[in-house]
Formats: C-alpha cells, sequence, structure tokens
C-alpha cells in the first residue's frame, strides 16, 4: 500500500483526496492543477501563482533546465524552490515531450532523474515513450517496452525522499493502456500520469480519452494517485475527474494567453469577439475587453493568462465541491452541453457506469434525472442489481406508476428510469430522484429493465405492470405479463377498484 495518497471523499470515480509530498514537506489536495513553468517564459510568476491563486504545485520541465546555459548552474546551486521562490510542491518533467516532438533527447532516464533530484525537484519523471493515438499496436508495443524498461531503471536510482512518476502508455489499444496500469502499479513508483492523451485533447476526441483513463484506471490501485498528463482546459475537468483522475498539468494558461485566447468551461473565446467579459475574477472585473485588447503584447498576455487561471482554478474548486455534495456527474452533464464532442464524452464514461459503481457512494443528498443519459448513471445499475436481493411477496404482485390496488397481494412502485422497488423504500437515495414529467425513452427503457430483472429473478411470482403510455421501445423489454395502461382509466386514483387488463399489452 502507498501511504503518500489518502482518498477523503468519492463520487463515481471522482475524489477528493491528499498526495503528501515529503521532499517538499507539503500534502496537495486532489483534483489539483500543476501550471507549467517554462523557465524562459514566465507569463506569471510561481509566487504569485501561489498567493494570487494558492497554487499549492506546479510543474517544470527538467529537460529544459538540464540543458540551459542560463539556467542549469543556478537550479543546481540553488535548488528549484529559491530559483522559483515557490514554497509548494514542484514536479519536473524528463524531456519525453521533447522526444516525442523531435525524435531524440540526449539523456537517459538515470541521468535525467539524478539531475532532478539534485535540482530539488520533489516528484520527477524517467523517460517514458509517448506513443500518439492510432499508431499500430506493434509501435505501441514497441514503445511501451521501452516505457516499462525505464520504469524499472528508475527503480533503480537512489532518489531520497523525491516522489517519481510512472507513466502509462499503449495509445488508444485499451488492453495495453491495462497492461501498462497494472506493471506501474507493480512498482515502487508513487505517481500515475497516463500519458499521451494531449493529441485526443485537440482533436476533441473526449471519449477516447475517458476510455483510455478507464482502462489505466482498471489496472491501478485505489491508492495510486492518477495524472492526466497535458490536460489543463477548465471545460474538462469534470468528466476527466469523474473518470478517476487526480492531477492535471498545463501551459493552456499562458500559451492561450499570448494567442489573445479567453477561457471559459464552456470553450475558448478569442479576446477579439468579446464585447463582454462573462466572468467575475478580478481581471474580468477590473477591465473591458476593448481595455485589455489597447493593452501591449506583455501587459495582454499576463491579463490573459491571469483570468485563465483564476476560470481554472475556480473550476476545481467547483468539481471539489461537487464531489462533497454528491452530484459530481450532474456537473458533468452540465458542461457536457456545452460541445457535442464533451457529450461524447459523458456517454463513453457512462459506458462505464459498473467501473464508477465500484466507488460511487451508495449515499448521496439527491439524483437529478436532467437528460437520456442519467438513465444510464451508475446509480440506476446499482438499483437493477440490488432488485436481485429483495423480497418479493407470494401470489400476484402489481408493479405501478399509480396508487396502491387491492385487487393485488401487494403493490410495488415504479418510477423510471430505476424501475420497481417497494414502497418502503420510497424515501432512500436514489428513489428519491427529482425527475421530469417530460422523460425520455431512455428513462422509460431502464425502468422495463429493471422489472425484467425482477421478473427473471422471481419466476414464481405473478407480476403486473401498471403505467402512464409508455413508448412501445419500453413496453418491447418487458418479459411476457399483464399490463394496464392507465392513461385509459380516470387517473391514478382509479386503481382503488379493478381496471380491466390487457394480456401482454403491446
Amino acid at each position: 500500500m502507498r501511504d503518500h495518497f489518502e482518498t477523503r471523499d468519492w463520487d463515481a470515480a471522482g475524489r477528493i483526496g491528499e498526495l503528501t509530498v515529503p521532499r517538499a514537506g507539503v500534502t496537495v489536495e486532489t483534483p489539483a492543477l500543476l501550471p507549467v513553468i517554462n523557465p524562459h517564459l514566465r507569463t506569471v510568476e510561481p509566487r504569485q501563482l501561489e498567493r494570487e491563486f494558492g497554487a499549492e504545485i506546479l510543474i517544470t520541465n527538467g529537460y529544459i533546465l538540464y540543458g540551459s546555459d542560463d539556467y542549469r548552474e543556478r537550479a543546481l546551486s540553488e535548488g528549484l524552490h529559491d530559483l522559483y521562490d515557490f514554497s509548494g510542491a514542484i514536479m519536473t518533467d524528463s524531456g519525453s515531450f521533447q522526444l516525442a516532438e523531435y525524435g531524440e533527447i540526449d539523456v537517459d532516464t538515470e541521468e535525467i532523474l539524478r539531475f532532478q533530484h539534485d535540482i530539488g525537484s520533489d516528484i520527477g519523471t524517467p523517460v517514458d515513450i509517448p506513443t500518439p493515438p492510432d499508431v499500430s499496436r506493434e509501435q505501441a508495443e514497441r514503445d511501451l517496452a521501452e516505457t516499462e524498461a525505464a520504469l524499472a531503471a528508475a527503480e533503480e536510482v537512489d532518489v531520497g525522499e523525491m516522489l517519481v512518476n510512472a507513466p502509462i502508455q499503449g495509445s488508444t489499444h485499451l488492453d495495453l493502456r491495462e497492461q501498462a496500469a497494472r506493471h506501474a502499479d507493480a512498482t515502487d513508483l508513487d505517481v500515475f500520469p497516463v500519458g499521451a492523451v494531449v493529441p485526443l485533447l485537440n482533436d476533441y476526441r473526449y471519449d477516447d480519452m475517458v476510455d483510455v483513463v478507464a482502462a489505466s484506471k482498471r489496472g491501478l490501485g485505489a491508492d495510486a494517485p492518477v495524472h492526466l498528463f497535458g490536460a489543463g482546459h477548465p471545460m474538462m475537468f469534470a468528466l476527466a475527474v469523474a473518470a478517476g483522475c487526480d492531477l492535471f498539468d498545463s501551459a493552456a494558461y499562458a500559451l492561450y494567453a499570448r494567442d489573445d485566447r479567453y477561457l471559459t468551461v464552456r470553450g475558448t473565446e478569442h479576446l477579439a469577439d468579446l464585447d463582454y467579459f462573462p466572468c467575475s475574477c478580478p481581471v474580468c472585473t477590473e477591465h473591458t475587453p476593448a481595455e485589455v485588447a489597447e493593452r501591449g503584447d506583455a501587459e495582454r498576455e499576463e491579463l490573459l493568462a491571469r483570468h485563465n487561471l483564476h476560470v481554472t482554478y475556480e473550476e476545481l474548486r467547483r468539481v471539489k465541491q461537487a464531489i462533497r455534495r454528491g452530484d459530481l456527474l450532474e456537473l458533468v452533464e452540465e458542461r457536457a452541453r456545452s460541445h457535442p464532442a464533451m457529450a461524447d464524452g459523458y456517454r463513453a464514461l457512462l459506458d462505464h457506469a459498473d467501473q464508477l459503481n465500484e466507488t460511487d457512494p451508495v449515499r448521496k443528498d439527491s439524483f437529478f434525472h436532467t437528460s437520456a443519459e442519467s438513465a444510464r448513471r451508475p446509480e440506476v445499475r446499482r438499483h437493477h442489481e440490488r432488485l436481485d436481493r429483495l423480497d418479493v411477496p407470494d401470489g400476484a404482485v402489481l408493479l405501478t406508476e399509480g396508487e396502491n390496488n387491492s385487487r393485488f397481494d401487494a403493490s410495488w412502485r415504479v418510477k423510471p428510469p430505476f424501475g420497481p422497488f417497494p414502497r418502503s423504500l420510497s424515501n432512500t437515495y436514489p428513489l428519491t430522484a427529482q425527475v421530469p414529467d417530460r422523460l425520455s425513452r431512455e428513462a422509460y427503457e431502464a425502468a422495463a429493465d429493471g422489472i425484467a430483472r425482477l421478473v427473471e429473478a422471481n419466476s414464481e411470482t405473478a407480476f403486473t405492470v401498471a403505467h402512464f403510455d409508455w413508448p412501445g421501445s419500453a413496453l418491447a423489454r418487458l418479459p411476457a405479463l399483464d399490463t394496464i395502461d392507465l392513461t385509459e382509466e380516470e387517473g391514478p386514483e382509479s386503481q382503488g377498484g379493478s381496471p380491466a387488463t390487457e394480456e401482454d399489452g403491446r
């Protein structure tokens, strides 16, 4: 068991945790952002990140420092914390990004890890091979073998209290990602970055990103902190956290500012297209878009970068509060409506509902059914599994959206998307869900699946389903049983009498 990462709260696969970084003498609350610091281009100074934004951790490129005439000796003599005037934790990268971009670097894992240690890094990184998406399986396997050799070399380097990353590669071959994660988890390394996802994010392939993260999570233990390398746009934080990511790093706040781009939780805007700032951070309340546009390049870049950081940290705090409150998936759904690709990501996340169910709390404050996707949430799956364990009365049982009926030996409620349940459970989570009057077809179909599961588990009981005009696609999912269409009666109160039934009324 790793004793440097502890989880306090869960929602779906998202969690609030504490990452203890012994060399820095700090504990970082996760989910956390690591702003990227380029020693040669400091748009926002590290001390300002700490004081203005509350940054507890940042990342800088150890390979750039290693090869820098200006900074190498200073980093070795002063140490990173004094060089950057930053008291939090500092992670360093190894040059793998440069390897992916330019094809080669002039350092190996042992040398770069020793250098990272010598400059005072708190979390170091070996030289892994970032394999891009969609490559052949042969290339992915070849690159993964090199990455795993780098992890083995990293285990042999004496780095004292410095934590060490164990990157997970495998391209878009999900079985290789899971295999890589199992291999990394079996090492004595400490933090687990999911690598080479930036091309997916740049192409808005959020569904593929979710699948890669889910595969990686299947290979990792619950005590493994997960870092999504290169992911820093606030619009995708809720989705990535719900999939199980704990750490994010990004230079987007600075790179986008350099290109006059303005981050929001719904996407990216160009400064020239804004008449108003849709934000109440200090930058946006003290300036108009026109005023920022009139500033010189350096000042304009700094102002936009500061806004980008404010909106980014604000979204991380919103995600944490959603985890604490138990409505992270509602936030994911809200963010999914901002872009079709985000909706794809949310649907991909729900493809892994069984995996989410392993850590999703069984009790929360509320469940809001707001879309067709809500019918696929882990709470619905968990209720269906619970049906196998419920005691069903003998005789004739009515499963109804209406009221009790004296003609039956027992009467259970039916509530889409969950399906049937005893009335005694009506005030328990998630059956207290807030559900709209105009439900999606998928909600009725999910309820029908729940009914089918209950009927299959209790073949000796005679069930009747009473519904209000369910769509044919939902009725078709029911097993052979009697049905009552309550819309043909006078209303739910009419069930106190003896409504006619229609045999398998479809």
